[in-house]
């Protein structure tokens, strides 16, 4: 391991050996249908609350990704973990009954960027097989940090959709899969945006602050990568990216960028407003459907940019800005 600026290279890259993508049933009408390891139709899952079917949803994408891996969870020396939740409890019960060194993160909806982070470390660092991984619920976050369904609040267009899915990766010394080339933890963003339902606004100087330090790092361009994808900023967060890009840096991404939130659903056709968001949306995507492309060779080399808004409901009731952090993951065949 060695670093240059904000990011971490490694000499002998951690490889995804394994992962799975899972969600609920509107996640599962959208265009990447085809992709994820497993749609349920029922989002309670049986359970008697959203927040046990979103741990329950999660357990699911872990046994699948370590499955998938070809391997037990004996074999796994961590897990990594977080979620949206009060004290990251969807992992906490998602993970209980595993019996696996666990290892709690929060970094909102960067946490599948975060995990894979530090899991990579953690394995540069001497472990053998970690596992990251993250999830959301539309009705547990939906309660949490705005109002309950039933209350049936209007939604501004900048408002996005909190996915109900979650995304679990398996990351090991050695093995065939993605190699895991080099991370970039971010610094905490703030300018002073206090609409929850604006969270990409928020977001997308973070954003744009990681990424082109990434490649001002690695001195590298857009042009040299398949793509450099977001999670999530949505329409509106998008489109104040390509400005920040462009206003601050001179670098144009347009091309070359994509963000999990506009992915995951038909904006026309499935009533998201400005797209998707939760920690599941870019878990659920990247574990399914971008490493399903990577093994395919459809695509190479992929800057997963995952973006969170480190908002409380406490800290929203008080009035206090939102701010927001984003860390990178370059992925490479």
């Amino acid at each position: 391991m060695n670093i240059n600026g904000r990011t971490i290279f490694f000499d002998n890259p951690p490889v995804i050996t394994g992962s799975a993508g899972v969600c609920g049933k509107k996640e599962g009408e959208g265009p990447l249908a085809e992709d994820f390891d497993a749609i349920f139709e029922d989002t309670t899952m049986g359970q008697q609350s959203y927040e046990l079917a979103e741990s329950a949803m999660l357990h699911d994408a872990i046994i699948r990704a370590i499955s998938n891996a070809q391997i037990s969870p004996t074999d796994v020396n961590f897990i990594l973990s977080g979620d949206l939740l009060d004290q990251c409890m969807g992992s906490a019960f998602a993970i209980k009954d595993l019996e696996i060194p666990s290892i709690g993160l929060f970094g909102a909806c960067s946490t599948m960027a975060l995990s894979l982070s530090l899991g990579a470390m953690l394995v540069d660092g001497g472990a053998d097989c970690v596992v990251a991984g993250t999830s959301s619920h539309f009705c547990s976050s939906e309660r949490q940090f705005r109002f309950p369904l039933e209350y049936g609040g209007q939604r501004p267009p900048t408002a996005q959709w909190t996915v109900t899915g979650a995304g679990s990766a398996v990351i090991k010394s050695s093995g065939d899969g993605i190699k895991i080339k080099s991370v970039s933890i971010g610094t905490i963003c703030d300018l002073g945006i206090t609409d929850a339902n604006n969270m990409g606004a928020a977001m997308a100087p973070a954003a744009e602050k990681t990424i082109y330090e990434f490649l001002r790092d690695t001195k590298t361009r857009p042009a040299d990568y398949d793509l450099i994808l977001t999670g999530d900023l949505g329409f509106t967060g998008s489109q104040l990216l390509y400005e920040l890009m462009e206003n601050e840096h001179g670098i144009d991404i347009r091309n070359k960028h994509n963000d999990c939130g506009l992915m995951i659903y038909n904006l026309k056709e499935q009533d998201v407003n400005s797209g998707g968001s939760g920690c599941g949306c870019s878990g659920s995507v990247l574990c399914s459907h971008i490493i399903k492309r990577m093994k395919k060779g459809n695509l190479k080399k992929v800057l997963f940019a995952a973006t969170g808004a480190l908002m409380s409901p406490t800290s929203s009731k008080q009035g206090n800005p939102i701010p927001g952090i984003a860390h990178a993951v370059l992925l490479e065949v």
